[in-house]
């Protein structure tokens, strides 16, 4: 889904933006805070940080303990300016209850806090919702203030009319719903941000482990990173995600669906389950490609009986088997972890022999984007060229990556060969 950073300033109605954060999260948005330090004066930044999962930050020099991550990112190795790292990771910055004092601050620029100088700064679609007495609403100055930010782009949700604050009072000024707020929110989000909406994506990942007996295993050393990234990333683009995961010791994110495997029998199994019913394929797990043959049923001890060699065999070769059974519609990237100066070479035949519409190679000699790391940088292989993609956080990667699966099926789409192997595809030509 998305990343929603909700400024909160002063006012009563502050309670409600609780309701609203309760929402966006069910939702499976991804939510962080800002407050103005009269904001606190109303609801206190435990509560927000007890609904979002994330520290809520009240002051421009205040360090943030996620790095400008929002809750199910890898937060960077860097240490970046908070007020500008929180809204340059936001899709949509939502200012609710927005007091007559903080629509003058936007209006006008001034930047004297962090919620205005994350405004300031503010490149994503900017949300307002009003909320204060109703002389303070009606007042012209508010009124060209509001005025002014509509005309910048500025999306006002209008307060309602009611009981206000005071006792006995009534009239405009009432704080949007909760569920209104929202709805704004969603409508505001980027088309990069629901270009999936509707399809349903499968998702392989970490490493695959193979029993050698009932304590060892053949293994490897994949994290499930960059495909626990790709589901994310897929599910905050409106997709319906599942994630095939093996032996990934991440934390799940709601609003994926997950299906837990060890071996590599296991991992085929659930795709082949899964496969038939879905639109995207995104095979980023490390499949064994041999097993022992005959694994102990238990434990082997050491001693004159103890084999001085493991037998190992083949395992199918689960994306070719797939591949063989795709149905119109669908779209297929691979990933290949090589290693040195061939790494391209090998990629490339893979893609052509596996059928796939792209394959994503890395390099794993190389320690900093390698197994286990946070930053990755690969090359995006179709059969019509290569991408390359410098190296970022595995989230930035994942996003790239769904952009070119965007790109991959308007293109088959146009040309009535969604869905259809590349190979196929050149023999139509």
């Amino acid at each position: 889904m998305a990343r929603l950073l909700l400024g909160v300033s002063g006012g009563i109605a502050a309670y409600k933006a609780l309701e609203l954060v309760r929402l966006a999260t069910r939702a499976g948005h991804a939510v962080r805070v800002v407050q103005t330090p009269t904001s606190e004066r109303f609801v206190g930044v435990a509560s927000f940080e007890a609904l979002t999962g994330a520290p809520v930050l009240t002051d421009e020099f205040q360090r943030d303990p996620a790095r400008g991550a929002y809750p199910g990112d890898t937060p960077p190795a860097h240490e970046p300016i908070s007020h500008l790292a929180l809204v340059a990771n936001a899709d949509v910055f939502l200012v609710a209850p927005a007091s007559a004092n903080t629509l003058a601050k936007l209006a006008h620029g001034l930047a004297d806090n962090l919620l205005s100088s994350a405004a300031l700064a503010a490149r994503c679609p900017l949300v307002v919702a009003p909320a204060m007495n109703d002389a303070m609403w009606e007042h012209p100055a508010t009124q060209a203030n509001v005025a002014t930010l509509r005309a910048r782009g500025v999306r006002v949700v209008e307060p309602g009319v009611g009981a206000l604050a005071s006792k006995g009072e009534h009239g405009a000024g009432r704080l949007a719903e909760p569920a209104e707020l929202l709805a704004a929110c969603e409508e505001a989000i980027p088309a990069a941000c629901s270009s999936l909406a509707g399809l349903r994506v499968l998702v392989t990942a970490g490493g695959t482990r193979e029993p050698i007996d009932s304590v060892r295993f053949v293994g490897n050393r994949s994290s499930g990173r960059m495909g626990f990234a790709l589901a994310d990333q897929a599910a905050r683009r409106g997709a319906a995600v599942t994630v095939v995961a093996a032996n990934v010791a991440l934390p799940r994110a709601p609003g994926v669906g997950y299906r837990e495997v060890e071996t590599a029998a296991e991992l085929a199994a659930a795709c082949a389950e899964e496969f038939p019913r879905c639109d995207v394929l995104l095979m980023a797990a490390a499949v064994a490609d041999f097993r022992p043959a005959a694994p102990a049923a238990t434990k082997i001890k050491k001693g004159a009986d103890a084999p001085d060699a493991i037998a190992l065999e083949r395992t199918p070769d689960v994306l070719v088997g797939l591949a063989a059974e795709r149905r119109p519609g669908q779209t297929l990237v691979g990933f290949a972890a090589e290693h040195g100066d061939d790494a391209l070479a090998y990629a490339r035949e893979k893609l052509a022999r596996k059928r796939l519409d792209a394959i994503v190679v890395n390099d794993i000699s190389r320690a900093e984007i390698g197994f286990d790391a946070t930053d990755n940088e690969v090359t995006i292989l179709t059969p019509d060229g290569e991408r390359p993609l410098a190296r970022a956080a595995k989230e930035e990667i994942a996003g790239s990556i769904l952009d070119e699966v965007v790109r991959l099926r308007a293109t088959a789409s146009s040309d009535g060969t969604l869905g259809t192997a590349p190979a196929d595809r050149a023999a139509r030509v």
